[in-house]
């Protein structure tokens, strides 16, 4: 029993250390790191926590300040994940009557490497989005989904071999259609107005910043800029807009909350689930790295988590549907002076400029 109460408690100290961790205010890896696992992280704290109580209750020692302190863990890791979950208010309103224009996104980071191609052509036949956008895509992968060409005339392409390669694949007209270079040459992201059936025009922004990792940027300083810098942008726009794609980013870091904030677009996946999109080989190891946000111009239809395709990503498939008129958000995260200043000054430890964001 000793053996397993000393395994118990070095345990517990872990995890409310990883819980510490991110508090930091470090642009490190191994700090930001800690961002993403909060659901395991806490799935932990709660079986260690009942566990410590538990053989207390049975007269074993154990340290309470430790199990305090798990609890406390435990509450502050909900607090960043708690809107993810189905109990929370949902922040995108579903629409029950007919009315709007439908429109189906799929979004897919294809790993470089995989060749199972025909697994997504698969999916796209079944699915049919209005877009599709893909991402690591590179000339191969451009060559493999020529075949869907014909269905999606407006097509943007950047296929590079870096792995951050991307595509665009559209049923829709698109408008001053743009590949940008926002914060690293080597990193591009695509901008262009989607022309809806009724004609009105959606500004949609399809991003992939690189994630704070040793073999990518040892800090998460050119991707919190990334976002940061088109969010900055779309904070004044009251025209629909869209953005997608591989974050790299979990959706309840601190980025991506300000994202949110300053941006002032929805998370439709508020009170309805994580959708964990990455890593698509190990379910214990899974997080929500793959987003879809809008303005409140959009109402919520579904979305999907898609069979794995060979790729380390699951494809993400989403139905919104926009009406002009607005107004589908039931509330929204509000937004501070001290937020914009934290935003402006992660801005400004890169080369990004507002002014570069097209619009």
């Amino acid at each position: 029993m000793d053996i397993f109460l000393n395994t118990l408690h070095i345990v517990a100290f872990i995890l409310v250390l990883a819980t510490l961790i991110p508090l930091a205010n470090i642009d490190h890896w191994v700090v930001r790191g800690f961002d993403f696992p909060r659901l395991q992280i806490a799935i932990g704290l709660t079986l260690t926590s009942v566990t410590q109580a538990g053989l207390m209750l049975a007269g074993f020692d154990s340290y309470v300040s430790l199990l305090i302190a798990s609890l406390i863990a435990l509450a502050w890791q909900l607090r960043w994940i708690m809107e993810y979950l189905p109990i929370f208010p949902k922040e995108v309103k579903s629409l029950s009557s007919k009315a709007g224009v439908p429109i189906k996104i799929m979004t897919s980071n294809v790993l470089m490497t995989n060749r199972n191609a025909n697994k997504l052509l698969e999916l796209v036949q079944q699915y049919q989005p209005h877009v599709l956008v893909t991402l690591e895509t590179d000339q191969w992968w451009e060559g493999q989904l020529a075949k869907i060409n014909a269905h999606y005339p407006y097509r943007v392409a950047c296929p590079l071999d870096n792995l951050y390669g991307i595509h665009l694949y559209s049923q829709w007209p698109l408008h001053h259609q743009q590949v940008n270079f926002l914060v690293e040459d080597d990193k591009p992201s695509i901008f262009a107005e989607l022309e809806t059936p009724i004609g009105d025009r959606i500004r949609c922004h399809f991003l992939h910043p690189a994630p704070p990792s040793p073999s990518e940027n040892e800090a998460s300083t050119e991707r919190d800029a990334e976002l940061l810098v088109v969010a900055k942008d779309l904070a004044e726009d009251t025209r629909p807009i869209l953005v997608t794609g591989d974050l790299n980013d979990v959706a309840w870091s601190r980025t991506t909350r300000h994202f949110r904030k300053i941006s002032r677009l929805l998370d439709p996946r508020v009170g309805r689930g994580m959708f964990n999109t990455f890593h698509a080989d190990y379910w214990c190891f899974r997080w929500p790295l793959d987003h879809l946000f809008h303005s409140k111009h959009f109402y919520f239809k579904c979305m999907k988590r898609l069979p794995n395709i060979g790729s380390d990503h699951f494809p993400l498939y989403s139905e919104i549907v926009y009406l002009p008129e607005g107004q589908s958000a039931n509330d929204r995260l509000d937004v501070t002076q001290d937020d914009h200043a934290w935003a402006d000054e992660k801005i400004a430890a890169t080369d990004a400029k507002q002014s570069d964001v097209p619009s």
